[in-house]
């Protein structure tokens, strides 16, 4: 890998992902609209690397990828510079569930208009390596076993709508040009965690509905309880299961993915991000709780329209195509999540 653009790279996932090629030596373009980051992400980003020995170069534009004037310079200038782009990692756009109900038009502009213009751009400049950072959003139910990608798309909101449109839109490019178009969907299931340092973590800007971030804000004191959302689902304990993956594997999981496509020959491929195990909301509590010492109060509430009971990842072809393997369990998550909550109760805002 010569120089990759990360679009969204100050946010949640994308900082991580940056952090991890920075330290791999690969120089590295970001942009960000910080319309739900934070540039301090950036900047902490730099501190963690101060004292790397090997790493690479990392520059920071501020814009929004639905702006292809902005897109296309900084194309332009990364070509002139002798050592042009080779690789989009994107991660840029809206993506809350509840949101996105009351703002569809919102995340079909952002999500969707802003992917048309990184392509354009791409194509403009010949970079035709791309990784999309896609949700296990866009399945439909699945009763009881592991998701695999060949199972049923059926998104029941408009984020995972434009998800989809997304990967049909990708998967279109690829079939009008099947001697050059690399290109990778990664369909993540549920991303918790921190970097092991509580240097980077996930502090959104806008409303959060992951119950994760409630569980940090109850443990914090933010919150009085917690609210689980039905206890009469068809699993063990009545709980919804979920596959949660730590951060830094599911950031480990799309630079293998670059990686992989740029060894190998063009296509198009759709890949479940995932550890392959389930766990019930109750497990996640009683995990936090005995690991971090620390109690989180929680009341039982009706089920949320639209929920499912189980959703876990079968995440054979990942494993079996990229060199890649999700390491992190759920107590890891746990306690990085916790250590970043600590060191930062109000974000990337916290003063030290």
């Amino acid at each position: 890998m010569k120089k990759i653009l990360i679009t969204g790279g100050a946010g949640y996932i994308g900082s991580h992902t940056c952090l991890l090629l920075l330290e791999k030596g690969i120089d590295i373009v970001v942009i960000d609209s910080l319309v739900n980051s934070s540039q301090n992400s950036i900047k902490r980003i730099s501190n963690l690397l101060s004292n790397h020995k090997k790493k690479g170069k990392l520059k920071f534009e501020l814009g929004d990828i639905r702006d292809n004037k902005k897109l296309n310079q900084i194309f332009n200038f990364e070509y002139n510079s002798g050592k042009p782009i080779d690789g989009v990692i994107h991660f840029a756009g809206l993506k809350s569930v509840v949101e996105s109900l009351s703002l569809p038009l919102s995340y079909w502009d952002v999500n969707v208009n802003g992917t048309i213009n990184v392509i354009r751009s791409m194509q403009q400049f010949g970079c035709k390596n791309i990784v999309f950072s896609s949700s296990a959003t866009l399945y439909g139910i699945v009763e009881s076993k592991k998701i695999k990608e060949t199972d049923l798309i059926n998104p029941t909101n408009p984020y995972g709508n434009t998800k989809y449109a997304i990967e049909k839109l990708l998967n279109d490019l690829y079939n009008s040009d099947k001697k050059n178009w690399k290109i990778a969907c990664l369909r993540y299931f549920n991303p918790i965690g921190a970097h092991t340092t509580g240097e980077l973590g996930e502090a959104p800007q806008l409303n959060c509905n992951n119950i994760f971030p409630k569980v940090l804000n109850v443990a914090s004191g933010e919150m009085n309880h917690l609210e689980v959302l039905g206890k009469d689902w068809p699993t063990k304990d009545g709980t919804g299961v979920r596959d949660y993956i730590h951060v830094l594997d599911l950031a480990e999981g799309h630079i293998a993915a670059i990686d992989y496509l740029q060894k190998n020959k063009p296509q198009f491929i759709c890949l479940n991000l995932g550890t392959g195990k389930g766990t019930s909301v109750l497990d996640l509590i009683e995990t936090f709780k005995k690991v971090n010492n620390i109690d989180i109060p929680f009341i039982f509430k009706s089920r949320r329209s639209g929920d499912v009971p189980y959703m876990v990842a079968d995440n054979s072809l990942a494993l079996s195509k990229l060199d890649w393997y999700p390491f992190r369990n759920i107590k890891d998550m746990c306690i990085d999540g916790w250590k970043w909550k600590k060191n930062n109760p109000n974000g990337y805002e916290s003063i030290y």
